[in-house]
């Protein structure tokens, strides 16, 4: 795998022209998501901007772009409307501390347990979302959807942007064929004049450098628990898609992100955007996706995706308002296209139905409430499916000796809160022999609850008055009941170095490398 820098010679110029595409397809984004936020078009901006920037300098991925987003713009909307816009920059300074802390601890690392029916849910969902959200470009000031000659013209300026995208590239990749299409189209409409809707149309993006500001909120224990649940929540659905996103990236790259560092890269940069009065940000997979189909490879790419937007900002405003919105629409419905799993509708009647069904309702939730709690969903589902499945694995070899002095118990399977009900069916404690071996060679105790599990087996045993024998431990398995045998009520166990515990072992099992007993209750 090859770990791409902040410059690379060789991709310079994709770098540099990927970056002028992203940063044209964050404008009408940025604008959009503000509204949503109930807060100013250029919080929308100046969030993107820094955001973009920031974790493009320090974050953990090269190529992704990050900026204002949805996601976090239906969360920030309801302490706008109860608080105002201060209490939001406050909220974002928080946020970002937040995903600081998640970065220096590793939080990070816990995306590993997000299983691949999620992740496919997750891009369809994100596909879905990004292509409702370029609907709202089909409609008037007023609200109103388009009709007539200016919804068929804007249809059919999205239809040529797609084609010029999809067949530029088969003739020359020497300028991303999204900028090319911009390019074109926008060329297209000033030059003839069409009546159809711009940039401009949706709100004015002059503005001026942001300015440092220490939000105007009381510092007090009340306004903390007051921003602190919507930090919490800002971080965690930022961290969330910003670390899927990378992980998507990862694949389409084949390179590795740092999961660790990118935590802190988003900390850092809405830190510094709260400070600046912008709405916070996360990773964008719509603008990523452009960015990396267009080379953008570096760190190079989203910095000049930054830079970029604030010339806009600055200089060029008037210009940028002239571009016509059916070309950004046009870009972002290939995006939705090349962003969706088409394969996985193929195999969803191919893999296991629990699969199958997590995949439909990841992509469900994501686009009913939001990505965050989309995953958690599908994750909570996987988990659930998974551990029915284990608990059925649990099984036993039971072999009796022909003097009935003793029963072995040959377990398969891990013993965990699931299958502990399986567990304890497996066992006949009344006509069982007076001497009974429980063999761990195939099995593992995951957690306390198997722990319970054995300690009422042995007192099962125990008002019987036979002996329990527990071996082939695991070193992990050993380990968590010395250190839960006060939680265990057995004798304390005696063999801490798996040393055999009983001449029988070395008659019938002398291939076991050693054993441990535990609740060797005298017989009554």
């Amino acid at each position: 795998m090859k770990n791409y820098s902040f410059l690379d010679k060789r991709n310079l110029k994709a770098d540099v022209l990927s970056g002028l595409t992203v940063a044209l397809a964050l404008v009408p984004e940025a604008v959009a998501f503000a509204f949503v936020a109930n807060v100013h078009p250029l919080v929308g901006l100046y969030a993107a901007f820094i955001v973009g920037l920031v974790t493009s300098l320090l974050g953990g991925r090269p190529g992704m772009i990050s900026g204002a987003t949805g996601a976090l713009a239906v969360v920030i909307a309801s302490l706008v409307i109860q608080h105002g816009p201060e209490y939001l920059f406050a909220a974002v300074v928080v946020m970002g501390i937040i995903q600081i802390l998640a970065g220096v601890f590793r939080l990070g690392k816990f995306i590993r347990i997000v299983p691949h029916p999620v992740m496919l849910g997750f891009v369809n969902g994100l596909a879905i979302v990004i292509f409702l959200a370029q609907l709202t470009q089909f409609k008037d000031s007023s609200g109103s959807w388009l009709e007539g000659e200016v919804l068929y013209l804007m249809l059919g300026l999205v239809a040529v942007t797609m084609g010029i995208i999809h067949f530029l590239p088969k003739f020359t990749k020497a300028i991303p064929s999204a900028l090319a299409a911009i390019i074109v189209i926008s060329a297209l409409v000033i030059g003839l004049d069409l009546n159809t809707p711009t940039v401009g149309d949706l709100a004015s993006i002059a503005g001026g450098l942001p300015e440092f500001h220490i939000p105007a909120v009381p510092l007090t224990l009340e306004t903390l628990w007051i921003v602190l649940p919507y930090s919490v929540i800002l971080a965690a659905v930022g961290l969330i898609e910003s670390l899927l996103t990378l992980t998507l990236i990862d694949d389409i790259t084949e390179t590795k992100g740092s999961t660790a560092q990118e935590c802190v890269g988003q900390g850092v940069a809405n830190l510094i955007t709260g400070f600046f009065q912008g709405m916070g940000g996360c990773a964008m997979i719509g603008q990523s996706m452009i960015n990396i189909r267009s080379g953008g490879r570096n760190r190079l790419s989203g910095t000049v995706a930054a830079v970029f937007l604030l010339i806009f900002i600055l200089f060029a405003s008037s210009y940028i308002e002239l571009i016509p919105l059916a070309a950004l629409v046009g870009v972002m419905f290939m995006v939705v296209i090349g962003t969706f799993a088409w394969p996985s509708l193929k195999i969803l009647h191919r893999i296991p139905k629990a699969d199958a069904l997590v995949i439909v309702l990841v992509t469900s939730v994501t686009v009913a409430t939001d990505l965050a709690i989309a995953v958690v969903v599908g994750v909570i589902v996987s988990s659930l499916v998974f551990a029915w499945n284990a608990a059925k694995q649990v099984s036993a070899r039971i072999e009796t000796t022909g003097d009935g002095q003793h029963t072995t118990y040959t377990l398969s399977g891990p013993l965990f809160f699931g299958s502990v009900a399986n567990f304890s069916e497996l066992f006949d404690p009344r006509n069982d022999a007076d001497d009974v071996i429980i063999d761990f060679r195939n099995s593992r105790v995951w957690d306390h609850s198997g722990l319970e599990a054995i300690d009422a087996l042995a007192e099962r045993y125990r008002r019987y008055g036979k002996t329990v024998h527990l071996v082939h431990l695991s070193q992990d398995c050993h380990h968590l009941l010395n250190k839960s045998a006060d939680l265990v009520e057995v004798n304390v166990i005696e063999d801490p170095q798996y040393g055999v515990a009983t001449d029988y072992f070395r008659h019938y099992h002398d291939d076991l490398p050693g054993a441990v007993e535990a609740n060797k209750a005298s017989k009554a």
